[in-house]
């Protein structure tokens, strides 16, 4: 199977400079279609979570879970195995940042169970996620067609009780300052798009922010502009940080 290549698919994406004040925000990148890779943002699921439902008899329960490894992938596979030892199917598929794919039908005819629920992972956009759809029969058998639909619906009802977070390559900053200056700057991390994480109060006031990588130079601009070039901005380093869907 091939991986995940472009940024294509965050096109619904929340725009990380949107609705401040400053003037002469450049354009999101999340809004630039293909312009983007897995390597400045990607989408995944925020928390375990699950959910079932009942379909002519035969109950279906999905769980989802946020995965970074193979290994943790196949941990949580093995998890909801062990829990629903005596189902008749545990059916999973997940998807990794690396591009990895796998699916399993576990029994149930070829493609109508563990390729669903792939489908619903790509669909949506989702790398390092993970899904599993038990299944208890009921005795009436769906069909080809309707066991597609049910795996696909255990998939989503799963994802959707997990919820999506977008995972973006931040910088982690820190600027010093006075109190004098310390509301102007306070005030300018969330304009542009950053969030501040600690302030301590000494001598002077110290705030540790994170913004997005590519919207650091814009920040430092504008910091320059507020502050007539008397405060810098230190970088710490680079992470890749959630802000959840809406």
């Amino acid at each position: 199977m091939t991986g995940l290549k472009s940024a294509t698919v965050w096109e619904n994406k929340i725009c990380f400079l949107q609705g401040g004040t400053v003037k002469n925000v450049p354009p999101c990148f999340f809004c630039r279609k293909g312009e983007r890779t897995l390597e400045d943002c990607y989408k995944t699921v925020e928390k375990p979570a699950q959910d079932e439902f009942t379909q002519r008899r035969s109950r279906f329960i999905g769980y989802c879970h946020p995965v970074q490894t193979q290994q943790q992938a196949q941990q949580f596979i093995q998890q909801i195995k062990s829990l629903h030892w005596d189902a008749t199917h545990n059916v999973y598929a997940y998807i990794l940042r690396s591009g990895e794919q796998r699916y399993s039908d576990d029994g149930e005819p070829q493609g109508t169970a563990g390729v669903p629920c792939l489908e619903v992972l790509r669909k949506s956009g989702l790398v390092d996620a993970a899904v599993v759809v038990t299944r208890y029969f009921g005795g009436v058998l769906l069909g080809a067609g309707g066991l597609v639909r049910a795996y696909s619906h255990g998939a989503k009802l799963a994802i959707e009780a997990s919820g999506i977070v977008d995972m973006r390559l931040c910088a982690l900053c820190t600027v010093r300052c006075s109190y004098d200056q310390y509301g102007r700057i306070a005030s300018l991390i969330p304009q542009c798009g950053g969030a501040v994480e600690d302030t301590s109060f000494t001598d002077d006031v110290c705030i540790k922010f994170h913004v997005a990588q590519d919207g650091l130079p814009f920040f430092e601009k504008q910091l320059s502009e507020v502050t007539s070039g008397q405060i810098r901005t230190e970088t710490t380093g680079k992470a890749y940080l959630p802000v959840k869907n809406r």
